[in-house]
C-alpha cells in the first residue's frame, strides 16, 4: 500500500478504531456508574449474571420465608399469652376449690365460691376458644398445629404442636362446680392435675416460640449474607470507575485530536503538486 495516498489514510484508520475503543470503554465505565453495578446484564458477563440471578431469587424466597416464621411465631405468642391467662385462672379456681374444701365453712359462703369458681371455668373455655390468630388457634381442642417453612425451598419446616389448653384438654368438666367440701377436694385434685398440664403445654408453647425466633434470626442473616454476596459479584468499585472515568475522557480528546492530525496529513500532499 502506498504511504502517500489520498485513497486510504492508514493513520486515520488506526487513530478512528482508537477512538472507537475508548468511545466504548466510557460507555461501559458511564453505565458502572449510573447503575453502581460492573454486571448489570447477561451481555456484560454471561458467566457472572445467571450466578447473580439464581442468588437474587434465593433472597427474594427468603421474604416469604420470613412472613410465613412471622405468621407463625404471631400465632405461637397469642397462644402463649392466653395459655398464662388460663394458668392463672386455674390458680384461682384451686384459690376458690381449696376454700371452699374447708369442712367448717358455711353454706352461703360455698356457695359464693361455688359462683366464682363456674365463672372462672367459663372464662377458661372462652380465652381458649378465641385465642386466634389470622384463622390458627394452638390451643383449643383440636387446635392448629404451626408449620412454619425454615427454606426457601420449602423442604423444612419449624413444627410447633397444637396443646390443648382447653377444659376438655385440661381433664375438667364443663359443668365442673361443688356444692359441698367433699365436692370441692375433689375438685382441687382436678385443679391440681389440670395446673400441671397446663404448666408443661405453655413451657411446649414457649419452646416453639423460641424455635420461631431463632429461625427468624438465622433467615434474615441468610439473607443478609446472599445480598452481600451478590453486592460482591455485580456491584462496581465507584471509586476506581471514577479513575477510569477520568482517563478515559482524556484517552478521548487525544483521540479526537490524533483523528485530526491523521485527517489533515493527506493534505501535505497538495503541495506537491505546487
Amino acid at each position: 500500500m502506498s504511504l502517500n495516498s489520498v485513497n486510504t489514510n492508514v493513520g486515520a484508520l488506526v487513530a478512528l478504531q482508537n477512538l472507537n475503543a475508548t468511545n466504548s470503554e466510557l460507555t461501559q465505565v458511564q453505565s458502572r456508574i449510573n447503575t453502581g453495578k460492573k454486571v448489570s446484564s447477561a451481555k456484560d458477563n454471561g458467566a457472572v449474571w445467571p450466578i447473580a440471578q439464581n442468588q437474587r431469587g434465593e433472597s427474594a424466597a427468603l421474604n416469604s420465608v420470613k412472613d410465613s416464621l412471622q405468621r407463625g411465631q404471631s400465632a405461637v405468642d397469642v397462644a402463649l399469652s392466653a395459655g398464662e391467662t388460663i394458668s392463672d385462672l386455674l390458680l384461682q379456681m384451686k384459690e376458690k376449690a381449696l376454700a371452699a374444701s374447708d369442712t367448717t365453712l358455711d353454706t352461703a359462703s360455698r356457695t359464693a365460691l361455688n359462683t366464682e369458681f363456674k365463672s372462672l371455668r367459663d372464662q377458661i373455655a372462652k380465652v381458649a376458644s378465641n385465642a386466634d390468630f389470622n384463622g390458627a388457634n394452638l390451643i383449643k381442642q383440636g387446635g392448629t398445629t404451626i408449620m412454619a417453612l425454615a427454606n426457601s425451598a420449602g423442604t423444612s419446616k419449624v413444627t410447633v404442636a397444637a396443646q390443648a389448653l382447653s377444659l376438655t384438654g385440661l381433664s375438667i368438666s364443663s359443668t365442673a362446680a361443688f356444692s359441698t367440701a367433699t365436692n370441692a377436694s375433689s375438685q382441687l385434685t382436678v385443679i391440681n392435675a389440670a395446673i400441671a398440664s397446663s404448666s408443661a403445654k405453655i413451657a411446649q408453647l414457649g419452646t416453639g416460640s423460641k424455635a420461631l425466633e431463632a429461625a427468624l434470626t438465622f433467615t434474615s442473616k441468610l439473607q443478609d449474607t446472599i445480598d452481600a454476596g451478590v453486592g460482591n459479584l455485580v456491584d462496581a468499585d465507584l471509586a476506581k470507575e471514577s479513575a477510569r472515568l477520568q482517563a478515559l475522557q482524556t484517552k478521548q480528546q487525544l483521540g479526537i485530536q490524533a483523528l485530526s492530525i491523521a485527517n489533515s496529513s493527506s493534505s501535505s500532499l497538495l503541495g506537491l503538486f505546487r
